[in-house]
């Protein structure tokens, strides 16, 4: 096996799995060197606890690229989740230019949104500039919501196949590459990932739990990320990173007392068997 080196670019919620807590564990299980850029620092994540910390972590990064430019670091992709601004999102388009490997790859999680509407701290503005960062990424890995942000098309809760052909369309129209567009369920007992690469579109159809968990965007990015970069194809890498955040929410799910995410470590077997 050929011995890669990802770096994740994402904030660290210390409690709540997500964001780095989940990426570097799941990628370092998929048996990747996982190097971290944190872009903040929060106690908790900001999905139901109250009084938690936050520290910006912006104004280090630029130090932290010139360091490792004058070691001679560099990476074989960078995976961007969580961004907390767009300064933060400029210094990725730096690090993409100067930190990468030939022939490496930038894969984006613009995690912005959901259920049709932009996160709090966000705006058009911010969705704009990140629409810019995907332009130039290799992969992106969105949901509907920050699908529609990106190209102005209006979000429907409820949709057909021609309405995810038109936002397909749209991001291409951005110059995306590719897109893996998660959530994507056209009845209401099931959900799927909808792989569009070149004009050729692929779709996997899988369970749906009528409540969602914390979380498990980044446990899927993660797990696609780490399936990709260990040599799968782009199909088979959105396949077993479904299958497994599947599994992670069946092992959480009728757990009153974990709310906050889901039981990620406890399906990294399954994670590990499939990429054998």
């Amino acid at each position: 096996m050929n011995y890669k080196r990802v770096l994740t670019v994402q904030d660290v919620s210390c409690f709540g799995q997500c964001s780095l807590t989940v990426a570097l564990p799941i990628l370092s299980a998929c048996k990747i060197e996982t190097c971290i850029m944190p872009s903040a620092v929060l106690s908790t994540h900001t999905a139901g606890f109250k009084g938690f910390t936050f520290r910006d972590l912006t104004g280090d990064m630029p130090k932290i690229i010139d360091h490792w430019k004058a070691e001679g670091i560099s990476f074989d992709c960078i995976y961007t989740g969580y961004l907390g601004s767009i300064d933060q999102i400029e210094y990725v388009k730096r690090m993409q230019r100067e930190l990468l490997k030939d022939g490496a790859k930038l894969i984006v999680d613009p995690a912005m949104g959901d259920n049709g509407k932009l996160y709090s701290i966000f705006d058009q503005a911010y969705a704009d500039e990140m629409s810019r960062l995907c332009s130039v990424a290799d992969v992106i890995i969105p949901n509907i919501t920050e699908a529609c942000f990106m190209t102005g098309i209006e979000y429907r809760e409820i949709y057909d196949e021609a309405y995810v052909d038109a936002v397909l369309k749209a991001l291409e129209k951005t110059g995306v590459k590719t897109v893996v567009l998660t959530g994507i369920g056209y009845d209401s007992q099931s959900t799927g990932v909808v792989v569009y690469e070149g004009g050729k579109k692929q779709y996997y159809k899988h369970k749906k739990f009528e409540k969602g968990c914390h979380g498990t965007g980044d446990v899927y990015s993660s797990a696609f990320v780490g399936s990709y970069i260990r040599g799968k194809s782009l199909f088979e890498s959105a396949k077993i990173a479904a299958d497994y955040t599947l599994k992670c929410i069946e092992n959480t799910y009728g757990d009153k007392d974990h709310w906050y995410g889901v039981k990620f470590e406890t399906a990294l077997d399954s994670l590990m068997d499939s990429l054998k």
